[in-house]
């Protein structure tokens, strides 16, 4: 993993020409990297994507494991800022932006 936090500048066709596939990338990541594997955008996101599930199943098993204050405390709370960071990952992507989610963003698993 590469923490980074610096926005990506992508090409404004790339971006207008795959703004839905981005926006995908925060629903299912693997969407963008199966139709759009050619554009930086898309991978980015899909990129961001990625990080957001993989942090929602850690934060899931952890919650399950943790009797009582993780079931009613920990998981609800997280998945609930886990939902706003994907709803600021679609805002980003839909504003043709490539900027790094708060807390999450900086790590790169997918190259772009």
């Amino acid at each position: 993993m590469n923490a980074e936090n610096t926005e990506l500048q992508a090409e404004p066709t790339d971006i207008a020409n795959n703004k839905g596939m981005a926006i995908l990338g925060y629903i299912l990541f693997f969407i963008p990297l199966l139709a759009a594997k050619q554009s930086r955008f898309a991978m980015y996101h899909a990129n961001q994507g990625l990080i957001l599930f993989l942090a929602l199943v850690a934060i899931n098993i952890v919650s399950t494991i943790i009797p009582v204050i993780g079931w009613l405390l920990i998981g609800p709370l997280a998945n609930l800022a886990l939902f706003i960071l994907a709803i600021l990952g679609i805002v980003n992507a839909a504003g043709g932006k490539c900027k790094p989610l708060p807390l999450i963003g900086g790590f790169k698993l997918i190259h772009h």
